[in-house]
């Protein structure tokens, strides 16, 4: 698998995934909560009563999935079934934002709504109106109409089948929509439901929960090795691209046949799952008709489900919030680069055993400039993963005297980490890095080419193991010495060092 973009992330955040149409094709329902506080037991048994304070609905099922991506800004239609109902008024006056044209009208069967009574912010209760029984062949053949009608005026960049096993998505209704994104060449995701996924053949992305998955693949929920193994020889048999395997608090894993991407889900505090699936599978299907990887799509959905979790009730992602859970997650991956020795041994281990080559470098880095950058990213090149050795500030005084380094080593270590080329940052205090190469035995020794050969420490450790030294081509006209002269020696500072005399 490759490596995430950062940069096609940013770019796609930052207009709206492209703002390309997608269309929804499942089950709407309406969620209804029904707040309220909780002080005593009731007398008549043994069960709390909740003094109800206020009632909300949220769109449901497909629909939340289409409410979602017009959270991220891009415009989505809905395919679905609604009964002629007040809770179907509901549900439609609630969509204003979605185009709900696809919305057929069953008569005599009821909306599907989930009431759930919340007590002290807690779910105590769910209750669902829902018909069980087939859709009539009349409705089958409206929904048939409506999906090719959509897909004439709409042309969605992507199709997402939301599967809750209410009777929308019949075997032929999915065909005629897989289909119709093979020949378009666009993106078919599919959030499944049920035993037999045969119905979602040559689909790009499925997505069952670890549960779910389980159920299609007759394999227990308790082997996980097992379950991807399963997985795997699922997604090749029904040809997709990928299967997504979401695993609740424990994350994610992405199976696309050459090997599996495990993305851990981000720490915070879970108030309530319900819509997290459907969050999911909107900002995976945003990222892949933006044309992102489905690596880099996946991170966004794990992103954006951490935050509709931390919430209390069915509640999409804005665009706002996944910038925000983005720059967060940056910040704690800048942080997390920074390495002790035990630590950064064990992560070595883990990239070993992906059959990364691991490069290794050193220097002091004080006021860090674009010559630095250059030849940090040429050395990461050299390999998969590299390892920065940043020199202590005893050690640099040490070898560049008293009055450096400039910037301290804490300060050094977090610039450093914030580069997209670096994978681990660690200090070390003595004069040269010997001890550190020793410890790390990395595949390829990086030095500046103003080195020779001879001259690069721990050169002759790395090449007795089988590894090699990289001699870093160099930018001309950098260096931090002597931009801390041209600092010393500035009429600025002359001028500055007056005032500062005089106050």
């Amino acid at each position: 698998m490759v490596e995430f973009d950062p940069a096609a992330i940013q770019a796609a955040l930052a207009n709206n995934f492209g703002a390309h149409p997608i269309l929804v094709i499942g089950d709407v329902m309406l969620d209804r909560y029904l707040w309220g506080e909780v002080n005593r037991i009731s007398p008549e048994a043994p069960v709390p009563v909740v003094r109800l304070l206020r009632q909300t609905e949220n769109l449901g099922g497909a629909a939340n999935v289409a409410l979602n991506l017009r959270g991220l800004g891009i415009p989505a239609a809905i395919i679905g079934v609604r009964g002629p109902d007040p809770d179907g008024e509901i549900l439609a006056r609630l969509g204003h934002t979605v185009d709900t044209r696809g919305l057929v009208v069953a008569p005599g069967r009821p909306t599907a709504c989930k009431t759930r009574v919340i007590g002290a912010h807690q779910q105590m209760l769910r209750i669902d109106i829902e018909d069980p029984t087939p859709l009539s062949p009349e409705i089958n053949h409206l929904l048939a109409e409506r999906l090719m009608t959509t897909l004439r005026e709409l042309r969605p960049a992507a199709l997402v089948i939301s599967d809750y096993g209410k009777g929308v998505v019949t075997p032929e209704l999915c065909r005629k929509a897989i289909d119709a994104g093979q020949g378009a060449g666009i993106p078919v995701v599919i959030d499944p439901k049920g035993r037999d996924y045969t119905r979602y053949r040559g689909a790009t992305l499925v997505s069952p929960n670890r549960a779910e998955l389980a159920l299609a693949t007759g394999h227990p929920t308790t082997d996980l090795e097992g379950l991807y193994r399963a997985g795997e020889q699922l997604r090749a048999r029904l040809s997709w691209d990928y299967l997504l395997v979401t695993l609740g608090e424990s994350g994610m894993t992405l199976l696309d046949g050459t090997g599996r991407l495990h993305v851990p889900a981000v720490a915070r505090e879970v108030f309530d799952v319900s819509g997290a699936g459907d969050t999911v599978i909107a900002v995976t299907a945003a990222g892949l008709a933006a044309g992102l990887g489905a690596h880099d799509a996946i991170r966004l959905a794990n992103l954006a489900a951490g935050v509709v979790v931390g919430k209390v009730g069915t509640t999409p992602i804005s665009i706002s919030e996944l910038n925000a859970a983005r720059a967060q997650a940056q910040a704690r991956s800048q942080a997390e680069k920074i390495q002790i020795l035990p630590d950064l041994l064990r992560r070595t281990t883990q990239w070993r055993a992906r059959g990364d080559r691991i490069v290794f470098t050193n220097g002091c880095f004080d006021l860090l400039h674009a010559g630095h950058v250059s030849y940090l990213e040429r050395a990461r090149r050299a390999g998969q993963r590299l390892i920065v050795g940043l020199n202590s500030d005893r050690s640099v005084r040490a070898l560049k005297g008293a009055t450096r380094p400039v910037i301290n080593e804490r300060d050094r270590s977090r610039v450093l980490a914030a580069l997209e080329s670096v994978d681990a940052v660690i200090l070390f205090d003595e004069d040269t890095p010997l001890n550190l190469i020793r410890e790390l035995r990395p595949d390829i020794l990086a030095k500046g080419a103003d080195y020779r050969l001879d001259q690069v420490v721990g050169g002759a450790e790395v090449i007795s193991y089988g590894g090699e030294v990289y001699l870093v081509p160099l930018e001309e006209g950098h260096s931090s010495t002597n931009i801390v002269d041209r600092i010393r020696n500035s009429p600025d500072k002359d001028i500055a060092d007056k005032k500062s005399e005089k106050s």
